[in-house]
C-alpha cells in the first residue's frame, strides 16, 4: 500500500500567476489564483506577513492586502521596497517587475486533494 502524503509544499507559482506594477517607491504585486479550488489555500497562507518575511531582505517600511474574491485574486502593496523608486534606485530593476517572480518562489502548503489543480500537473 502506497502511503499518500496530506500535503505538499510547492512554489507559489504552481498555484497562481502574478502581475506587479510600481508607483514611487512603492510596488503592486497581484496574485491570480490558476485554478478557484485554491484560492483558500493562498488566502490562508499568502498573508501580509508571509509577505513581510518573504521580502525580509529588502526591508519593506509596510505591506497591505487587498482581496478580490470574486476574481480569486489579491492585490499586495509595498512600501519603501524598491531602493527609492524609478528616480532614485540605482539597481536594473527600479521599477520592480522582478518582486513578481520573487513572490511566486514563496513555499505554500497544498492538501493532496488540491494537488491536481496546481499548474504543471499532468
Amino acid at each position: 500500500m502506497t502511503h499518500r502524503s496530506e500535503s505538499a509544499a510547492v512554489p507559489l507559482y504552481r498555484l497562481a500567476h502574478s502581475r506587479t506594477g510600481d508607483k514611487g517607491n512603492r510596488s503592486n504585486i497581484s496574485v491570480i489564483a490558476w485554478h478557484p479550488a485554491l484560492w483558500d489555500v493562498l488566502v490562508a497562507q499568502v498573508t501580509e506577513a508571509a509577505v513581510a518575511r518573504h521580502f525580509a531582505a529588502r526591508r519593506p517600511k509596510a505591506v497591505a492586502r487587498y482581496l478580490l474574491p470574486n476574481l480569486h485574486a489579491m492585490n499586495f502593496v509595498i512600501d519603501d521596497v524598491l531602493d527609492g523608486g524609478v528616480n532614485d534606485a540605482l539597481n536594473l530593476d527600479s521599477h520592480g517587475k522582478a518582486l513578481s517572480f520573487r513572490l511566486l518562489e514563496l513555499s505554500v502548503e497544498v492538501p493532496a486533494d488540491l494537488i491536481g489543480h496546481l499548474a504543471g500537473t499532468d
